[in-house]
């Protein structure tokens, strides 16, 4: 029974990561599929050709158009009670919050992976790790001389916090933060710009 329940765990577990990843994929995909196909048909009427792949192109203005609209005064109470429907539903809330705050830390107003740094792996190893400072500050939690380090794993938006001895932890000076990413999630192949 113990076995079963540790693979019923497993399967929730795989679900709960893997479903924001397929909807976003899936809606962006359908999104694409019809926009290129209304899209390539307005311009074979009007240019006289089908142009492929041009539903790429609109469906980057409409994700922009919709980021505009969504930081306007007239469609911003709209957005926080769609938000708020999000946010009160079981489960959609638990995947939504995750994934709206995984997307803030990279590219939002409280964007959180600003200082790359690199991890000692047990001390005097001189095995490190690639990650992010998260959290500098850990007292709401009264754990002292600690910083919250993400640690993203190569081909993959999964990664793990760990709470790491400050003394453990070095800046990765003259790296963006976006070059210690593509770093990561290469694997290490991508190359620092100079």
């Amino acid at each position: 029974m113990n076995f079963l329940k540790k693979i019923l765990t497993y399967f929730i577990r795989g679900a709960v990561l893997i479903t924001p990843v397929f909807v976003t994929f899936y809606a962006i995909w359908i999104t694409f599929n019809w926009l290129d196909n209304n899209v390539t048909d307005v311009t074979e009427l009007i240019a006289g050709k089908r142009i492929r792949g041009i539903g790429l192109l609109a469906l980057f203005m409409l994700i922009t158009f919709i980021g505009m609209l969504g930081s306007t005064v007239l469609l911003r109470p709209i957005l926080i009670l769609f938000e708020d429907i999000l946010e009160r539903t079981p489960l959609v809330k638990d995947i939504y919050s995750s994934l709206r705050d995984f997307l803030d830390a990279f590219i939002g107003n409280k964007a959180k992976f600003k200082s790359p740094v690199t991890v000692e792996i047990g001390k005097g190893s001189g095995i490190y790790r690639v990650g992010f400072i998260t959290q500098k500050d850990l007292s709401k939690i009264k754990i002292a001389d600690k910083v919250a380090v993400y640690l993203p794993f190569s081909y993959s938006i999964a990664g793990n916090v760990v709470l790491v001895n400050r003394d453990l932890v070095q800046p990765l000076e003259g790296v963006t933060p976006a070059e210690a990413m593509k770093f990561i999630l290469s694997g290490g192949v991508t190359d620092f710009e100079e």
